[in-house]
């Protein structure tokens, strides 16, 4: 049965506003927050988490794991978890919404106990290939029916493999590794390119035994987890690249968001608004869980085209919704290639951002892998198609706040997926998004 996550799902519209300021407190992590509520589930002791991401995806694991037995409940600010020695079998369907992390990671976490799972989600997942996760795990001795959702997983009695990704993933690099926590032998993984590494850093938190060398990250199966005891969410960089980029693209703003996490792997967007000329700061360092965090200070900035170079696109894989608006408004063309995985996201994200741009009247042009966008003037006085994609609509919301007239778009519900609260915090720091 699906769950009611969400409480709203109506069209919104983002008017221009004359200046944001104040603390943008964003939410936690996802990936950490995924990652977090899985390696508890099956780590010997309580671990107590703070700082989660509450929006749906979450959500949705955490369900998920409750269905196999793991003991998760939320006790004021901070959940309790409590492992299991291993997830049993649940007693029917696992609904992920439109998690593709959930249905990737949990496909890898499944996989290494004698367990069937069926997972379903929504229309979108549905249409999410996962091949890319079921054929190394197949390898490894699980068995997948079908190749989208609903997925049948059948787990147990893996063997250890070396890998090559084909693409890099830090999802199915995450999968393989996590179901190599319980496979007979050394689990291998290489990968062509550095992808987040969250789950390795967490691995090691909850005392796994793992080696990373360059390209190489080596884990050797039949390791129990052991809980750290306490745990803190760091925020979410990709959710604090929206008022972010609204500060920079708004005059007389000057906004602070707190303990954002600024993993060498996810600072791709930052490094390339630095290039365009935006003025940011990275105050108070210090390290978090196991992470680097600081406090990003942003204030009004007269952004310059870039080429974004392609090696760089791993580690910014999410927030290229949001860099369009900051090209948009950025003095020149900025050049954007290697975006092909842009197309199997929430959406077809890579189509989405060109039509929201040309909507508004900003110069675009898209190939099957590039985007280029001509800054200037953006007019605006468009209704975006969101695609039911939470990046795109808070993308769109901010563009609102710049352009020449209002933008509006399609739904504002799915916004909840990632970022519970975005236009409550939006308007507290001055923006003006309302019904339409």
């Amino acid at each position: 049965m699906k769950p009611a996550i969400r409480t709203e799902d109506a069209p919104a519209v983002s008017r221009p506003v004359a200046a944001l300021r104040g603390i943008a407190a964003v939410p936690g992590d996802k990936s950490v927050s995924h990652r977090a509520l899985m390696l508890a589930a099956i780590a010997e002791g309580e671990t107590l988490v703070t700082g989660l991401l509450e929006g749906e995806d979450v959500l949705h694991t955490a369900a998920a794991l409750r269905a196999m037995d793991a003991e998760i409940e939320k006790h004021g600010d901070a959940w309790r978890i409590r492992g299991v020695a291993a997830l049993r079998q649940p007693a029917g369907d696992l609904y992920l919404g439109n998690s593709g992390t959930s249905a990737r990671l949990l496909a890898g976490l499944v996989s290494g106990y004698p367990v069937t799972a069926v997972f379903t989600g929504d229309a979108s997942l549905s249409r999410r290939p996962m091949q890319r996760v079921t054929l190394p795990l197949a390898q490894m001795g699980a068995k997948f029916e079908d190749g989208t959702l609903p997925l049948r997983v059948r787990g147990g009695n893996l063997q250890a493999i070396r890998y090559t990704l084909p693409v890099a993933s830090a999802q199915v690099k995450s999968a393989i590794l996590l179901a190599g926590l319980n496979a007979a032998g050394e689990t291998i993984v290489l990968e062509p390119a550095p992808t987040r590494d969250h789950t390795e850093r967490m691995l090691k938190l909850f005392g796994a035994e793992i080696a990373v060398d360059g390209a190489e990250i080596r884990l050797k199966g039949g390791q129990k987890l052991k809980s750290p005891g306490t745990l803190q969410v760091p925020a979410d960089p990709s959710a604090a690249a929206f008022p972010i980029v609204a500060a920079l693209i708004t005059r007389n703003s000057d906004l602070t968001v707190p303990n954002v996490m600024i993993n060498p792997r996810r600072d791709g967007f930052y490094k390339t608004l630095l290039e365009m000329g935006a003025d940011i700061a990275f105050e108070n360092r210090r390290r978090l869980s196991g992470e680097e965090v600081a406090d990003i200070r942003a204030r009004s900035s007269r952004l310059k085209g870039v080429a974004v170079p392609p090696q760089r696109v791993p580690s910014m894989i999410d927030e290229f919704p949001i860099l369009g608006i900051a090209a948009a408004f950025a003095e020149g063309e900025t050049e954007m290639t290697g975006l092909a995985e842009l197309r199997v996201k929430e959406s077809d994200r890579l189509a989405a951002i060109a039509e929201m741009l040309a909507g508004a009247g900003v110069k675009c042009q898209s190939g099957e892998d590039s985007l280029r966008v001509t800054g200037g003037t953006v007019k605006g006085g468009s209704a975006v198609k969101t695609h039911l994609d939470h990046r795109i609509a808070m993308s769109a919301l901010v563009l609102g706040m710049n352009a020449a007239e209002p933008v509006a778009i399609d739904s504002a519900g799915m916004i909840a997926t990632s970022f519970p609260g975005f236009i409550d915090l939006m308007n507290g720091l001055g923006a003006e998004i309302g019904a339409l």
